[in-house]
């Protein structure tokens, strides 16, 4: 199995292979990271720098992965260096160093600045940096209960492995299964005068099921309900208050993932009798654990000022949400109930930090309204651009290699205001489908028309649901899909999705973001059949 199946970032730059147990090793001592920070710092200052950032990261990354009753492959790297950024002659320059050394610190930094001098010779207005006040020397950790880290890699193997027997012993033709797990221990250090020390903590436990309908030679998947979390090793002990009842069980911040194997080999087991989706249009009860992808995909992206500026068109599109609609302050993205916040400091939540990249406090705004769009999402010199007087605090970097840069935070749908169950939305649908699980998608270079697949699909006919379906997938533009949302369940069943794969960027990068929402009502949407008909 692939790592790309995991939906799990590239590795940093000058990644090393190292033991297991190397990654409980605290690293450098702050007191030494400031010393190298203010090294960095006077040396971009000596050379004409206006503006200076340097970053000091340890990033950690741990895969085990396993197929069927057999260990594929268990990776533990690190990746160590520095990452410095200034400002000289109204330009950005930036260069990096895994030489953690004062002397090629300084190099570095006198490099950054000659990049910055050489961009200013290409005419350009001079870089607009919002004002950030100084924090001083402050330190933020992801509030973990166990480091994945800490657990032993046996104890991960033989929980994957009795994951895999489940599938086989349910009738599972084949079945894979991983734990990925990140540690980004990062220093940051401006001229604005903050030092500041943070220790990020991420994981993700995965599995796909596939049987075989051995007289047809077709098959059918599923993949696990879990989602990857800014949390510890704790995610993997199941609570009963984390758990979602329903049509299939579901979960908030802990994970059954004994559980949810044994319920997705019942479920490939009846897709591949189920009656294959007629084409037309249903209302979609779509539940969060399908919903994030599409508030990423046709909500988070296009929100991205840089996007919306053509920054990223040659790489990932534009956007349809140009500023235009926003000046005009009554643009109606969706229908009234639609509400839809960033927020980089929601707990459990892959974006969850301290203080981003630039470093800034991250904050919660709002980017849709009652279904209007009213902002979007800037750093510090973007904030100008949309008549900010301060960033939003969601500039981040892969990597101490990499450059910062905007990236989305986490986006999420509100819930809705009134007592509402998901069992309520269902008594009140004639003809719709149920969704659950993220799929397969496509979305144009504007984020504007786009398709979206999932997991289980469940027909409800006259207020009840009457079996499964299967061949699914709904397509729709983002204006009128999100206008179409007549329903969204309470706060009871909020709970988030996300993916560590975010790419953006050239050359790309990777972002860990999550989504929140509870189960929306979309009505009136074109559904399609997705079966390959031979012959």
């Amino acid at each position: 199995m692939g790592l790309g199946a995991f939906m799990v970032p590239s590795l940093p730059a000058f990644a090393r292979a190292i033991d297991p147990a190397e990654a409980l090793n605290e690293g450098i001592d702050v007191r030494l990271k400031k010393e190298l920070a203010d090294v960095a710092l006077s040396a971009a200052k000596a050379k004409g720098a206006t503006y200076a950032d340097v970053r000091i990261g340890r990033y950690l990354n741990q895969f085990v992965l396993t197929r069927e009753n057999r260990v594929q492959n268990v990776a533990n790297t690190e990746s160590f260096g520095v990452g410095i950024r200034v400002i000289a002659n109204g330009c950005w320059g930036f260069a990096a160093t895994n030489k953690v050394t004062k002397e090629d610190i300084a190099r570095t930094a006198e490099r950054a600045v000659a990049v910055a001098k050489a961009n200013s010779r290409v005419p350009a207005d001079p870089v607009q940096l919002a004002p950030q006040k100084g924090y001083g020397e402050v330190a933020w950790k992801t509030p973990i209960e166990t480091s994945a880290f800490s657990v032993p890699v046996k104890d991960k193997v033989d929980l994957l492995l009795k994951v895999n027997s489940i599938a086989m012993g349910a009738g599972a033709n084949f079945v894979n299964s991983g734990i990925f797990a990140s540690n980004e221990q990062k220093y940051f250090a401006s001229t604005d005068g903050s030092y500041i020390d943070q220790d990020i903590h991420r994981i993700y436990p995965q599995f796909n099921v596939t049987k075989i309908d051995k007289a047809s030679g077709k098959f059918e998947t599923r993949a696990s309900l879990s989602s990857p979390m800014g949390m510890g090793y704790e995610y993997l002990t199941p609570t009963p208050e984390a758990k979602v009842s329903g049509i299939v069980t579901r979960y908030k911040d802990r994970y059954d993932m004994l559980e949810d194997v044994k319920n997705a080999a019942a479920d490939v087991t009846q897709k591949i009798s189920a009656k294959s989706v007629e084409p037309g249009k249903y209302d979609l009860l779509l539940d969060p654990s399908h919903l994030w992808l599409t508030i990423h995909e046709s909500v988070a992206h296009p929100t991205e000022l840089d996007r919306v500026l053509g920054y990223e068109a040659n790489y990932a599109g534009t956007s349809f949400l140009t500023l235009d609609k926003w000046r005009s302050g009554n643009f109606q993205f969706g229908s009234k109930l639609v509400n839809i916040v960033a927020d980089k400091a929601q707990p459990h939540s892959l974006g969850a930090v301290g203080y981003d990249d630039e470093g800034v406090a991250p904050k919660k705004w709002d980017l849709i309204k009652d279904g209007v769009l009213v902002n979007y999402q800037a750093i510090r010199d973007q904030a100008h651009i949309i008549g900010l007087k301060e960033s939003q605090g969601c500039c981040y970097a892969q990597s101490w290699s990499d450059v910062q840069f905007q990236r989305m935070p986490n986006v999420s749908l509100q819930p809705g205001k009134d007592t509402l169950s998901v069992d309520d939305m269902i008594k009140n649908i004639k003809k719709g489908i149920y969704i659950i699980g993220n799929g397969s998608f496509s979305i144009d270079q504007q984020r504007y028309n786009f398709q979206f697949g999932g997991q289980t699909f469940y027909e409800i006919k006259e207020g009840k649901i009457t079996g499964m379906l299967k061949d699914v997938a709904y397509q729709a533009n983002t204006r009128e899909f999100w206008n179409s949302c007549s329903a969204i369940a309470d706060k009871r069943d909020y709970r988030l999705g996300g993916a560590f794969n975010d790419g953006k960027g050239q050359p790309s990068q990777s972002n860990a973001v999550s989504h929140g929402s509870s189960t929306a009502r979309f009505d009136g949407v074109n559904v399609i059949n997705t079966a390959r008909k031979i012959g």
